[in-house]
């Protein structure tokens, strides 16, 4: 698997559609339990060549119940964006995700994971993308019918500080939601 993330990370397909040099994110090795398949690195992961270390990083690992060295042990957790490369800034956030990459990349790392146990879609670009037609009208439906996805894949939002007015909204997410997750990866890691 480590030739495939060489492979990945090495990429630059859409070179010419970023703001900055391509540097592909993905982390994992083959006997990864959890997959976190979420949008795209932000401009820290970017500039520090390592997902989720940042406020929604922070709160991912919250929520989830871990510590960074168990999130950060690739026979814990396994990083595969639908998009692998930092797409620029947006109005109210970071681009989505480029679409290239999903297509071109996800099919040959799946191939090579065998002790999934758990796969956590955050945010509602790859919800759409791994769900497809079962995927509700709004991320909001979707995470609200996560049970519904068990026990294949669990549905997030994601956990960007720009999203904290979701939250606040929709406080049954972190009041029972969270404590449900947090008890499906404690008995993963168990």
């Amino acid at each position: 698997m480590e030739d495939l993330l060489s492979e990945i990370r090495g990429c630059e397909v859409c070179k010419a559609h970023l703001p900055l040099e391509p540097r592909p994110i993905v982390a994992g090795n083959s006997n990864s339990k959890i997959i976190l398949v979420s949008q795209a690195p932000g401009r820290k992961a970017h500039v520090e060549n390592k997902a989720w270390d940042d406020p929604s990083g922070r709160k991912l690992r919250e929520w989830l119940g871990v510590s960074d060295e168990v999130f950060y042990n690739p026979d814990n957790f396994a990083v595969l964006p639908m998009g692998f490369c930092y797409p620029g800034k947006g109005k109210t956030g970071d681009l989505p995700p480029r679409k290239e990459c999903a297509p071109l990349w996800h099919s040959r790392v799946w191939e090579q994971f065998s002790n999934v146990k758990l796969i956590l879609l955050i945010g509602k670009y790859s919800q759409d993308q791994y769900l497809a037609k079962q995927s509700k009208k709004n991320l909001t439906e979707n995470v609200l019918h996560y049970k519904e996805y068990l026990p294949k894949y669990f549905l997030l939002p994601h956990p960007s500080p720009v999203n904290r007015f979701w939250r606040s909204k929709n406080p049954w997410f972190e009041e029972d939601v969270v404590e449900e997750l947090q008890e499906l990866v404690a008995k993963i890691f168990d």
